[in-house]
């Protein structure tokens, strides 16, 4: 069908009040397997990440303090998780999963990553519960490697990839495209190259409406050799960290017209999951489960 990067390490238990949302990383693998909408052939386990590619989107010293575990404590607190080692070679497989996936999506049009979409990891510093930032990394090794010459980065999260947005704010090869809730997280806001913040309560219509005139346009005017999705579930009404209020269905139907777009305009796309935090784990799931199903019957 199409790669899933998914390592064990992605699941990697935290201290108590961190492990519901890693419950999504154990279970949306089995989920997928169990209805059929992969096999096991499909996932495929990323080894930990050259450093050339990191150091290439972040700061060197953010890099070595990261590795050494000397943060201070200020800057470990904006990351939210008790720093470690295995924290951060979770951050560096995940970064390779996205890599590879992104490799691989010239060859079967769309890949996955079950965790990443680490968006708010800014090139000195972390923050959020992202360390390292994952499409941004993968972003600049296509361009590196003469892979692609003009990336698209659709984040339709319900927060704004506020460092993806400062990562590439000075690269024309880049363009980065952030939907989100206008009064959510975070609360100072960067700048993409095209925003759109959405008033609390936004209903599917309006989402869609709006992202269904907005991306075929972008395709038309940036053309771009490759897309990066960030399809993150946290858009639903449901979710505890988000305002909008959107359904599972048009939650759906969003990954169904990103995937029927760069099907039809024959773009490859690398996706990463993104946030999901609503209180019933199975609704997580589930969004995000739809978003793998949408991809199946499209590509």
């Amino acid at each position: 069908m199409f790669p899933i990067a998914f390592h064990p390490i992605y699941q990697h238990p935290l201290p108590e009040g961190h492990r519901f949302p890693m419950l999504k990383y154990e279970l949306l693998p089995q989920q997928l397997l169990h209805e059929g909408t992969a096999t096991q052939t499909d996932f495929f386990e990323p080894e930990l990440c050259d450093l050339t590619p990191v150091l290439a989107i972040h700061n060197k010293g953010y890099v070595n303090d990261l590795l050494q575990l000397t943060l201070n404590a200020k800057a470990a607190r904006k990351i939210g998780f008790p720093l470690s080692n295995e924290l951060v070679q979770r951050e560096l497989i995940i970064a390779q999963g996205t890599i590879t996936g992104a490799q691989k999506s010239f060859d079967t049009k769309v890949s996955f990553n079950i965790a990443g979409g680490t968006h708010h990891a800014y090139s000195t510093h972390g923050e959020a519960f992202c360390l390292l930032n994952d499409q941004a990394i993968a972003a600049r090794f296509l361009l590196d490697q003469k892979l692609a010459k003009k990336i698209l980065i659709i984040d339709l999260d319900v927060h704004q990839g506020n460092g993806t947005a400062q990562i590439f704010q000075n690269n024309k090869d880049v363009f980065t495209f952030s939907t989100h809730g206008k009064t959510n997280y975070p609360f100072k806001k960067e700048t993409s190259d095209l925003d759109i913040a959405f008033d609390d309560g936004t209903t599917d219509s309006q989402f869609l409406s709006t992202i269904a005139s907005v991306i075929p346009q972008l395709i038309e005017t940036q053309k771009p050799n490759f897309i990066f999705y960030l399809a993150g579930v946290d858009i639903l009404a449901s979710d505890k960290l988000g305002k909008l209020g959107c359904t599972l269905d048009g939650c759906k139907k969003r990954d169904e017209l990103v995937f029927e777009l760069c099907s039809k305009h024959q773009i490859p796309v690398q996706v990463s999951m993104g946030g999901g935090y609503s209180p019933n784990i199975k609704t997580i799931i589930e969004a995000h489960a739809n978003t793998f199903r949408a991809a199946k019957d499209i590509f």
